[in-house]
């Protein structure tokens, strides 16, 4: 499809039912599928090797990051293994970053690594740091941006220039900024990852993950970790997932417009010691951002000036946002990453900032939202 973005979220691997015309790719609700002949069938024979609506999952969103793969998987990190799985051996080193999100962290330290896979965290926004982290042995570099929680923004194009130049891949974790703000592929990067619980679904109502690339032989390897280890979305979940990235476009447009406007709104506030969010011009990565995204996202990020207890409280004070975790719904949600997503990094050279307050702003009214904020500020 040589269509724009919003079309192809809507249309891209959707053509109407064949059988009855229906405008909506039906659910298919089966585990097997008849056969003609052994062997001989109409391109499905069991729902963990393929679904005819995950199908259709899978080639809409491979149409919005511009690639000629998609591989869905149950949850975000049921696809971040499955890329580990296929791309890395025992004995590999892999760069994450030093704000990675708490979920990532947990799975390459607590499983990969005692299994023989080495890692080292380093701020991937500093292309001198990440070079002289470089082993010998590293095989990829798993990109964030912006990062979870910190917002950091990093050249995807100098990262992937680099890795290529020394035979190692590059995967973009794009979660935050969707496709629609930000196509990793497109400037360099060899894999594309999202947990579709976020944006792309967009309604707190789904769990699941992506993969997307072109190379040809690595999506084969991926594709057998998919079937073999089975982490699959169910159909209703990829029905789920169609949907809300249908309207992803229009919400990512409200999303950025509130963030930024609360962004101006914190760094005005004596409470609040630093906000952190791109679309800042004071954000160091506010130029980067600018060249390499359509819009700055909905994340917003700040530490709290009177420190841990004080963020934990006013978490716990807002009326329209939610204290929750996860985020990319058109609900507001706040969270404190220490105590809650990032929880699993406490200790470790991950460890975020005990003051820091995470908001995923919805698309509500921002003078609601604003007001929100100020109120559980000032108590």
């Amino acid at each position: 499809m040589d269509y724009e973005f919003e079309t192809r979220a809507i249309h891209a691997g959707q053509s109407p039912d064949e059988t009855t015309g229906a405008v909506v790719p039906p659910v298919h609700f089966t585990s097997t599928y008849a056969q003609d002949e052994v062997g001989v069938h109409k391109g499905y024979e069991y729902s963990r090797s393929g679904n005819p609506t995950r199908t259709v999952l899978e080639r809409c969103l491979a149409s919005l990051e511009g690639v000629r793969h998609g591989l869905a998987f149950s949850s975000g990190l049921a696809a971040s293994d499955a890329f580990l799985r296929a791309a890395l051996n025992p004995g590999d080193h892999i760069l994450i970053p030093d704000d990675a999100y708490g979920g990532t962290y947990r799975l390459v330290a607590k499983l990969y690594e005692p299994a023989g896979f080495a890692y080292t965290p380093v701020d991937l926004s500093d292309l001198a740091v990440l070079d002289k982290a470089w082993r010998d042995e590293t095989k990829a570099v798993w990109l964030e941006t912006p990062t979870n929680p910190m917002l950091k923004i990093c050249d995807i194009q100098a990262v992937a220039a680099l890795c290529h130049g020394r035979g190692a891949l590059l995967i973009v974790d794009n979660t935050f900024a969707t496709p629609y703000l930000q196509q990793p592929v497109a400037l360099g990067a060899d894999v594309v990852i999202h947990s579709t619980t976020k944006y792309l679904g967009g309604h707190s109502d789904v769990v699941g993950g992506f993969l997307g690339l072109n190379n040809d032989e690595l999506r084969d390897r991926i594709a057998f970790v998919q079937n073999a280890a089975g982490a699959v979305p169910g159909p209703m979940d990829c029905y789920l997932v169609v949907r809300g990235a249908k309207t992803l476009a229009v919400r990512m447009d409200r999303h950025c417009l509130n963030a930024g406007r609360i962004a101006e709104m914190l760094s005005s506030e004596n409470s609040v010691e630093r906000v952190l969010y791109p679309g800042l011009a004071t954000h160091p990565g506010h130029d980067l951002a600018r060249r390499q995204m359509r819009g700055f996202g909905g994340m917003v990020s700040f530490i709290h000036a009177g420190g841990e207890e004080a963020a934990v409280k006013m978490c716990a004070r807002t009326k329209v946002f939610t204290l929750a975790e996860s985020l990319g719904a058109v609900e507001s949600l706040i969270e404190h990453p220490a105590r809650m997503t990032h929880a699993s990094a406490e200790g470790s050279p991950l460890a975020v900032d005990p003051a820091l307050v995470r908001l995923s702003v919805g698309i509500e009214n921002v003078d609601d939202l604003i007001a929100d904020l100020r109120g559980a500020l000032d108590s």
